[in-house]
């Protein structure tokens, strides 16, 4: 199926935002529970460009991704809905300030008079203030779906203990020797790829000395072997597999909002989820992405967005496209294709999905074999199978 946006535009879009550049910080590759980061004004600039970068496509009349009835200049606080992880720092939280800042810069136009004739204007020139809604760890797993997940570290033991695993192990032994003298006491194991990649990324861009003497290609391969190896972790042999956790907790929300925006009554036309890299690894394979693009499998850049666009046909049937920006190196949308089709219908992409989701905090719990964590103790599993210690789980 083609896509058929119509040049009335479109009705809406969901967006999964990656968070901007940050602070180093360490990932745990037995549970990938990680320490706290905060934004730097590098990925501040990075997300505030996404931003500029999404309001010329969808608030941009001439655009012919326009959304329909948005309001272009002054934020409608009504058409918007924003999420964002509030854990381990700021950096996400604030990536999605930044990003708003680009998409609804500050304005004149939101002055207003008061009674007695006197005119007054928001601080900054009129900067506009878009609520975020703030998702703490211990209040939903929804963002943060992988972390005391029993049944994900099982997946974890799995993959490590894989032939791939240990095969792509054994290719990168030798250059994880060669960096060993570049990595300030950071484990060169290769189930520490993630944090041998980050401490390199880091050291590469904030310390003069590192970046004058680490040899050419060696960030280039340490990226490379973190992109394979986060994608073996984030994502799994069927769609409704544990390793596909990040996104499983996602899609609801997706659905959900998409679904909104179908009805007449609905006024939130842009959806915007900030997210770390992991559900966009899991989403790109659920929805068999990859298998078009391969390129897209690793890491998403800092400031990377997908794009669940919804329109309508001339037969009058919704329809959802997606599209991927990587970062700030990307100038423009890539469009990419979903079970092989670059669109599909509203109805076609809940069916296919619908079984994928994890869509409460009973359901997590259930599905990472937790019963204590993140809100579980309240649930009574003591006559579950499988929490009761019979029968897999995943």
């Amino acid at each position: 199926m083609v896509n058929t946006t119509t040049a009335a535009g479109l009705i809406g879009v969901v967006l999964l935002a990656r968070h901007g550049d940050r602070t180093a910080y360490y990932q745990d590759p037995a549970t990938y529970n990680s320490t706290q980061a905060y934004i730097t004004p590098l990925g501040e600039q990075q997300e505030f460009e996404l931003g500029s970068f999404l309001r010329n496509i969808y608030l941009n009349p001439d655009s012919p991704s326009f959304i329909q009835n948005i309001s272009t200049d002054v934020a409608d606080i009504n058409q918007l809905a924003v999420r964002a992880d509030a854990g381990g720092g700021n950096v996400i939280l604030n990536s999605a300030y930044a990003l708003l800042q680009g998409l609804y810069p500050s304005t004149q136009e939101s002055e207003i008079t008061l009674a007695n004739g006197t005119t007054v204007l928001s601080p900054l020139g009129g900067y506009q203030y878009v609520p975020v809604q703030s998702l703490e760890y211990w209040q939903s797993p929804s963002l943060t779906s992988w972390m005391d997940c029993e049944y994900f570290q099982s997946h974890l033991n799995r993959t490590y203990a894989s032939s791939a695993w240990l095969n792509m192990s054994a290719t990168a032994a030798p250059f994880l020797t060669a960096l060993k003298p570049y990595l300030g006491g950071v484990s060169n194991n290769f189930t520490n790829m993630w944090n041998i990649y980050d401490h390199v990324n880091v050291q590469y861009t904030y310390n003069k000395t590192y970046y004058e003497t680490l040899p050419p290609t060696f960030l280039q391969q340490a990226r490379y072997y973190a992109d394979w190896a986060q994608h073996s972790v984030f994502t799994d042999s069927t769609s409704a597999s544990i390793g596909q956790v990040a996104i499983r907790t996602l899609l609801p929300e997706i659905f959900w909002a998409l679904g909104n925006m179908t009805k007449t009554s609905n006024k939130v036309k842009m959806n915007i989820q900030e997210v770390d890299y992991k559900p966009f690894i899991s989403l790109f394979n659920v929805t068999n992405a990859t298998l078009t693009d391969p390129d897209i499998s690793g890491i998403a850049n800092y400031a990377s967005v997908v794009a669940l666009e919804l329109s309508q046909d001339s037969q009058g049937q919704y329809e959802v496209s997606m599209k991927f920006k990587n970062g700030t190196e990307d100038s423009q949308f890539r469009q990419l294709e979903m079970f092989g089709n670059t669109s599909i219908t509203f109805d076609k992409f809940v069916q296919v999905l619908d079984t994928t989701t994890i869509n409460s905090t009973n359901n997590w719990c259930f599905s990472c074999n937790q019963t204590v964590l993140r809100g579980c103790s309240v649930f009574n599993y003591s006559s579950d199978p499988f929490l009761a210690g019979v029968g897999t789980g995943y």
